[in-house]
């Protein structure tokens, strides 16, 4: 049996009782990365930054984030990011189309941040689908996009590594 890995008491932590303060609920992602305090704090602004306000729409950002995690099979970040796709105005069917790779269902524009963040996810190049951004993203838009499918690439692996599950 793996060994599960140790959670941070946020009695401990500051930084991590504020955070889950403000969220009203624990938070196992934030406890585990909390094993390394001065990481969660350095993480926390990061996200913020490249998932908040931005030239993406949230919308984009959802589908970028949520085509890497069921590519990785996180169940945690799915989990998450469909709560937050869904009001983003992901539906139900689009949801169902991105988990089983079913493109076609989306705008072209769409279509090609998908297949950007997939083959991103999948070869860490993204060669031959990087260039289709352009036809439909400024510059400063696929830089956007690239670090949405780099934070998830990134919490996917942190997730799916330590094994932590989906709350509740």
């Amino acid at each position: 049996m793996a060994t599960p890995i140790e959670m941070a008491d946020p009695a401990g932590n500051d930084f991590l009782a504020d955070l889950e303060s403000r969220s009203g609920r624990a938070n196992r992602f934030f406890r585990t990365m909390a094993n390394r305090p001065e990481v969660l704090k350095a993480f926390v602004p990061l996200y913020g930054a490249i998932m908040g306000r931005g030239s993406v729409d949230r919308r984009v950002k959802e589908l970028v984030y949520l085509t890497c995690a069921y590519a990785n099979r996180c169940a945690y970040c799915t989990a998450a990011h469909v709560a937050w796709g869904t009001k983003a105005g992901i539906g139900p069917q689009e949801l169902h189309a991105l988990e089983t790779e079913q493109d076609g269902f989306f705008a072209e524009p769409e279509r090609a941040v998908i297949r950007y963040a997939r083959e991103l996810t999948r070869t860490a190049s993204a060669a031959a689908t990087r260039e289709a951004l352009f036809e439909y993203f400024s510059h400063e838009q696929v830089v956007e996009i690239t670090l949405v499918a780099a934070v998830a690439n990134f919490t996917n692996r942190f997730n799916n590594g330590l094994m932590l599950q989906p709350e509740g």
